[in-house]
């Protein structure tokens, strides 16, 4: 316990990042178990420690802990948690609980036995969130993600922000556009978020560093956390890799399952998995035609890179329109449904119809369509039914 302590106090000295991320307004601190998922390099673990310090706990009543370090110590995480509990613990951070071989028995154990607040991260891949009901019943779980445009921009220029709801948004947005654009220009921003702003580490390095470091993250996602949670074969996780290049190869409604089956050399069903294993990494996300109904050996109308930064690390080419459409899918995916609608590219919360395209994109196949609307590129303040693009990074 002291070395644990020992470590939890270095680490609480050395912290020295002041912005708080939108996370802080999402979670409810006042449940007793808390789990906060989200791919690697997104700020999991420095939330963990701004909260553990701005805690008024007294620092005997808090700790944090590696569930890596508990691992590879041969240490029992339900024993150190008794032990915590008797000296006076009050708060329990396991960060990376993924890593501690059966963690979801002892969380469970843990919420069960003792009078401890926990709050655990790992990866959004995490078994939990499918395969346990118990613990799923018990935490409640929070999936976050990488920076916003907003977001980057705070942490790019100085400045402070509003987001906005997007029913906000759809009525006020010109109103909205104005007002920020008075602030900053976010064309002379824009292509540096889509390029390399999504993880907030792109502050740490230069852009070569950047993609180096992304692709040791997304090499790592399914090198250890996607192999270890599905069990995949280390042999495999090549073929997981080579289905992410391929994708940069195709546009989104260009998917062909029989054709990218062939090229990996594999069968169907089990590209179906690899694409599920991949979403579940936060590498892929997947549209799907119809809300109910979904299994996993059902097709996606479209299938996207995450985010836009994935692009750029890991596509020779980079399809613009395929860029729009991820961007809009990563900013709106957290709080909002997404749809591929019959007209338009995107129907969200089964309610707005969007079309996504450049500034000269018009209403065309969804001119008769209610609630229907433009997102264009490149222009700062849109006008009636047609918003600008860059003004969704504003929605959290």
């Amino acid at each position: 316990m002291q070395r644990l302590r020992e470590l939890f106090y270095r680490l609480l000295r050395e912290l020295n990042i002041p912005y708080r991320r939108y996370f802080f307004d999402r979670v409810d601190f006042d449940e007793k178990l808390i789990g906060v998922l989200g791919d690697r390099g997104i700020g999991k673990t420095t939330f963990l420690l701004q909260y553990l310090k701005d805690s008024p706990l007294d620092l005997r009543e808090k700790l944090y802990i590696n569930a890596e370090y508990l691992s590879l110590s041969n240490l029992d995480l339900f024993k150190l948690a008794e032990s915590f509990q008797a000296e006076g613990g009050k708060l329990l951070v396991i960060d990376e609980a993924h890593k501690y071989p059966d963690f979801e028995r002892h969380l469970k154990l843990i919420y069960d036995f003792f009078d401890l607040k926990v709050i655990f991260s790992g990866s959004s891949a995490i078994k939990l969130e499918h395969a346990k009901a118990d613990l799923s019943r018990r935490a409640m779980l929070y999936r976050f993600q990488g920076l916003s445009f907003r977001e980057y921009l705070e942490l790019k220029i100085g400045q402070s922000f509003p987001s906005y709801p997007l029913e906000e948004l759809l009525q006020r947005h010109e109103t909205i556009a104005y007002e920020l654009t008075e602030r900053f220009k976010p064309l002379e921003h824009f292509s540096e978020y889509l390029a390399g702003g999504y993880y907030p580490f792109c502050f740490e390095n230069s852009e070569e560093n950047f993609y180096l470091k992304l692709n040791e993250a997304i090499n790592a996602t399914i090198e250890f956390d996607l192999s270890h949670i599905f069990n995949i074969e280390p042999k495999f996780t090549i073929k997981l890799k080579q289905l992410v290049a391929l994708i940069c190869q195709s546009q989104p409604y260009e998917l062909n399952i029989s054709r990218l089956a062939q090229k990996i050399g594999i069968n169907r069903n089990t590209l179906y998995q690899y694409i599920y294993y991949l979403e579940r990494g936060n590498i892929f996300y997947l549209l799907h035609a119809k809300s109910k109904g979904e299994s996993l050996f059902s097709k996606p109308q479209k299938l996207y890179l995450d985010n836009t930064n994935l692009h750029y690390a890991y596509c020779e080419t980079i399809e613009k329109g395929t860029i729009r459409e991820t961007f809009f899918t990563n900013q709106l995916k957290e709080m909002h449904s997404l749809r591929y609608p019959p007209k338009g590219d995107f129907l969200v919360d089964e309610t707005y119809l969007f079309e996504i395209g450049g500034k000269s994109k018009g209403f065309g196949q969804i001119s008769e369509e209610e609630n229907a609307y433009v997102v264009a590129d490149d222009i700062e303040i849109g006008h009636r039914n047609k918003l600008p693009l860059w003004l969704f990074g504003f929605l959290y």
